[in-house]
């Protein structure tokens, strides 16, 4: 396992939890995460992100398990898109969260556009779009593959990035809206209603 040379922790301000990540972004983005979250279903989340050297997500791999019940997630971009595989043990419905989605996607070709991963909830992920982009002024639409927790059901998410001066994007996606705060890296420092650092 290569060792990685920094790290970020977020504590989770809308219910008890935390993401934790290692990471090295010298060349593209190489990181492992671990998130947890005590909501309507306790659980937690581990994952490995890459992406190339001009922050194109290419590969993305997440377990999340909980009492009575574990999802495997592995996502690797194609030529034309992003290939999906799933595994899945337990029952995620008995432990408290009936109406899951199965993992992965069900039309993985929804996804040929989206070059960026977004994990629900982790603050980490508002980072890719914002990095790829170069986005330093004015907005960005992107549509990035949105990996719901604990579900890990993947679905084509459309968001906006706006610049609103150093440190400071709103973050959108339909009807939600947010004022991310920002470090010097473009890593989220807060996240409001989600996450602090």
């Amino acid at each position: 396992m290569t060792l990685l040379p920094r790290t970020l922790l977020w504590q989770r301000t809308d219910v008890r939890g935390a993401e934790h990540v290692i990471f090295d972004d010298r060349r593209g983005l190489t990181a492992r995460g671990v998130a947890v979250a005590a909501g309507t279903v306790e659980y937690e989340c581990r994952y490995e992100l890459d992406t190339d050297d001009g922050w194109f997500c290419t590969r993305f791999d997440a377990v999340a398990e909980g009492g009575g019940w574990l999802r495997k997630l592995h996502m690797e971009r194609t030529g034309d898109g992003w290939r999906v595989t799933t595994a899945e043990q337990g029952d995620l419905a008995a432990a408290g969260h009936p109406n899951a989605m199965p993992p992965g996607a069900e039309d993985p070709g929804r996804l040929a556009d989206a070059y960026d991963i977004d994990l629900f909830d982790s603050p980490l992920t508002n980072a890719l779009p914002l990095r790829r982009l170069g986005l330093t002024s004015g907005s960005a639409d992107v549509l990035a593959a949105l990996v719901l927790l604990p579900s890990l059901a993947v679905i084509a998410n459309p968001q906006t990035y706006t610049v609103l001066g150093p440190g400071r994007v709103r973050y959108a996606s339909g009807s939600f809206t947010t004022d991310l705060e920002l470090d010097e890296n473009g890593y989220v420092v807060r996240y409001p209603g989600l996450a602090t650092r």
